[in-house]
């Protein structure tokens, strides 16, 4: 890719309020496209519960390859109540595009916004700031559709730890960390979280991150148990920075971290492989509040920037991080200065709130 190029982005709405998101979002990258001199098209992809209902498919294979083809992904959310597969479990189409296109690193980052409330009293809370890493491909999730219950007696799935992924997942988190202490100005530390003192597969694990941390030796490395680890997330998470863990444990985590920052809609997130990348926020489509124009697009547009910031780093050129670094600060000032989505509290719905950071980029308000 070359900053000459036009950057296609495949656009996958999905269910609930998931188009209710995505649509803001959008609507914010075309004006960021158009100050920055981005070149930058979308396409609507449709997938999800709703398509499988209507069409038996709930991600056809024309709309994949799409998918593929594309620069970046942006998902919003997927799956929906009562809409399951004949076993009984949900639509993902979100998982099938991690494991079919390799997106091991599942980047969530957890950073407390000014005038969102934290879950933590301590004045610390204010300076969280850590990236959760979650391998995204195998673990405990390498057994969808592949378990079997026997007998209607017992349940079987089967985790599973490679080599190959464990050490590829392990030099992105010490990039990640070195790229992190560069730009806060403080020394960077990567903390595996496991279960080695009883799964010989975490053990595993930790060998080969170790072998890994070796390489890095200006980076500090630790390791932390999985249960100790939601403890101390709880009790001191200003403490870490980034933490690489298997997939279910960072599916757990990934959750209870966005507890800290205000709840599910201030978390953003990237499925990153290495050539493909998906971008959504970490909520789900909320049927409680689908269609009523009150969804929080603040983990969408924090998703989208990371998008942007991923599209520079590939080639798409140097206005494409401005505009990355922009889109945060706008969603961090609208904030600042008073913006309040219904989940915490306040008044402002989809749209309000969408507003209020386009307000905010730089030529309008200024960025905050």
């Amino acid at each position: 890719m070359s900053s000459s190029d036009t950057v296609r982005i495949a656009v996958m709405p999905g269910d609930g309020i998931g188009p209710e998101v995505t649509d803001v979002t959008v609507s914010v990258l075309e004006r960021l496209a158009k100050r920055h001199g981005l070149g930058l098209e979308t396409e609507t992809l449709v997938a999800g519960a709703f398509a499988y209902r209507d069409t038996g498919s709930a991600m056809s294979e024309a709309t994949f390859r799409r998918a593929e083809a594309a620069d970046a992904i942006l998902l919003g959310a997927m799956g929906w109540p009562g809409i399951r597969y004949p076993d009984g479990t949900e639509l993902a189409p979100q998982l099938d595009l991690r494991f079919r296109l390799g997106l091991y690193a599942g980047v969530r980052p957890i950073r407390a916004i000014p005038g969102v409330p934290t879950a933590l009293a301590d004045p610390r809370a204010a300076g969280i700031d850590f990236v959760l890493l979650r391998e995204s491909t195998e673990g405990l999730f390498w057994s969808r559709d592949r378990g079997e219950v026997i007998d209607d007696r017992e349940a079987r799935e089967t985790m599973v730890i490679t080599r190959e992924t464990t050490a590829r997942l392990s030099r992105f988190a010490f990039r990640l960390a070195a790229d992190r202490a560069a730009r806060l100005g403080r020394p960077g530390r990567v903390t595996l979280v496991d279960k080695a003192n009883v799964f010989r597969a975490f053990a595993f694990m930790r060998r080969v991150f170790d072998a890994v941390a070796a390489e890095h030796p200006d980076i500090a490395a630790d390791h932390h148990y999985v249960d100790a680890m939601a403890l101390d997330l709880v009790r001191r998470p200003w403490d870490f920075d980034v933490l690489p863990t298997e997939n279910m444990f960072g599916d757990i985590l990934s959750d209870l971290a966005a507890g800290l920052i205000g709840g599910m809609g201030f978390a953003p997130s990237a499925d990153i492989g290495d050539s493909h990348a998906v971008f959504q926020p970490s909520h789900g489509t909320a049927p409680d509040i689908a269609g009523q124009g009150i969804a929080n697009p603040t983990a969408t547009l924090l998703s989208a920037a990371m998008m942007l910031d991923w599209l520079a780093g590939r080639g798409a050129g140097e206005n494409w991080r401005e505009a990355a670094r922009e889109l945060e600060q706008a969603v961090r000032g609208a904030f600042a200065d008073g913006l309040r989505t219904r989940d915490i509290g306040g008044t402002d719905g989809t749209a309000a709130a969408a507003r209020a950071v386009g307000e905010r980029l730089r030529g309008d308000r200024g960025a905050s």
